[in-house]
């Protein structure tokens, strides 16, 4: 039986390292998220949604219940809007990706029609 190799002490370590880049500051940082695509929207459907269904379900039973369906309500909209956008989102690249790597045959084709229209003539 052979025994593992001696780890020596300038050997990296095997463990990953997770880094955030953060501005230090807690308001800069939110500001920046609304800029990531899809968030701005969802994160507003979700607010709303959420504060209508927390009204509504306050009038019929107390505060902590009308919160929970608040809450409940943003985080089901909001995860949902998200995920509808970016689908959304990945279909319109991949339909741009399928146009772009197609456009050089069809203009080898275009090119290749014309050079026999011409050699006709």
């Amino acid at each position: 039986m052979q025994s593992p190799p001696a780890s020596s002490d300038n050997a990296p370590s095997k463990r990953p390292m997770y880094h955030t880049e953060t501005t230090g500051s807690w308001w800069g940082d939110t500001k920046e998220a609304v800029k990531i695509q899809c968030a701005r929207s969802s994160l507003l459907s979700g607010i709303a949604s959420g504060a209508g269904i927390g009204v509504i379900r306050g009038m019929s039973s107390g505060p902590l219940i009308a919160s929970n369906w608040a809450v409940g309500t943003f985080m089901l909209v909001s995860l949902g809007t998200w995920t509808i956008c970016r689908k959304a989102m990945e279909d319109e690249r991949r339909r741009v990706q399928v146009m772009v790597e197609s456009l050089p045959r069809k203009l080898a084709e275009r090119s290749e029609k014309e050079a026999q229209a011409d050699g006709k003539a």
